[in-house]
């Protein structure tokens, strides 16, 4: 017997939330946030309204679907089974921390606070969420297929991303590795910077927008679902042993970039989440391109 549809409810802990656990009480937290010219009611407030729209959209799961929930920390955790459908509730930032474990399953971004966020990824309200979940499955559902963005180690390690991937030093000191296109008739350079930047149509309205509009914005952004990746190599230092010829540039289908580690130890993180990182040590190499798996967002 098939197993009936699960909804797997996305959410994060709340500031409201994360200053209790902190302080102990309501009272205690609104003393300290008082004492630095702060609130609590806007805070209590945006708590309340993110805890009413995950009690929406609980309610509006069919009654004869599945349901779990798992909070942003456990993600990594969480065994998502074949017949689930994803809801993330929250911010945008959240659909981007969760594509990297949801595989090909269809997400629906619902967007807990309207008006505060962009809605580039939660493109839905709570009373849509009834409608969304039995669409999510049916033939032919309208999903945008958003390219995503991998990092693999010569060990086999993997890091996946829909924004970006940061290969650095984790203190944002000076990076030391050697850097290349594969296929680039085997060209590498030797660079010290301050870590390279590979992202997607989708990130290109965060970071690696601002590094494009710092280099003047002479390559086309790519759009969410492009193959084509954007890279950048930050604030590349020129000395008799480290160039800067390798600067930036477009990764399209199957390229790769290749970067092997000359320093103690860099890291490789995705979507601004060092916590969920790659380490790397000298020697090691690491390959950063466009990933198979794409993550299919209900339009």
């Amino acid at each position: 017997m098939s197993l009936a549809p699960r909804a797997v409810l996305v959410h994060r802990t709340t500031e409201y939330e994360e200053l209790i656990a902190h302080h102990g009480t309501h009272g205690q937290a609104a003393f300290f946030l008082s004492s630095r010219g702060r609130a609590i009611e806007e805070i209590a407030e945006r708590h309340h309204r993110a805890h009413r729209a995950l009690a929406e959209v609980a309610a509006a799961v069919p009654l004869n679907w599945r349901q779990a929930r798992v909070e942003r920390a456990d993600l990594d955790r969480f065994l998502f089974a074949p017949e689930d459908v994803v809801v993330v509730v929250g911010q945008d930032g959240l659909v981007a921390n969760a594509a990297k474990y949801v595989a090909r399953r269809p997400v629906v971004g619902v967007d807990a606070e309207p008006g505060r966020n962009p809605g580039v990824l939660v493109r839905h309200r709570p009373a849509d969420v009834s409608r969304l979940l039995p669409a999510a499955l049916a033939p032919g559902a309208a999903v945008d297929e958003l390219t995503m963005v991998e990092a693999v180690t010569d060990d086999g390690q993997r890091l996946v991303a829909l924004n970006e991937i940061y290969v650095g030093s984790a203190g944002h000191q000076t990076a030391r590795y050697r850097l290349g296109l594969e296929g680039d008739g085997g060209v590498v350079e030797a660079q010290a910077s301050s870590g390279v930047l590979v992202g997607t149509g989708t990130g290109a309205t965060g970071w690696i927008r601002s590094v494009w509009q710092e280099r003047g914005g002479g390559l086309a952004l790519p759009a969410p679902t492009d193959d084509r990746l954007l890279w950048y190599v930050r604030e590349a230092w020129p000395s008799p042993a480290t160039g800067t010829s390798l600067s930036g540039g477009e990764l399209r289908a199957a390229a790769r970039l290749s970067l092997t580690v000359e320093s103690e130890r860099l890291i490789a993180f995705g979507d601004g989440v060092e916590s969920d990182a790659l380490g790397l040590t000298w020697g090691q190499t690491v390959r950063v391109g466009r990933c198979a798996d794409r993550l299919r967002l209900l339009g």
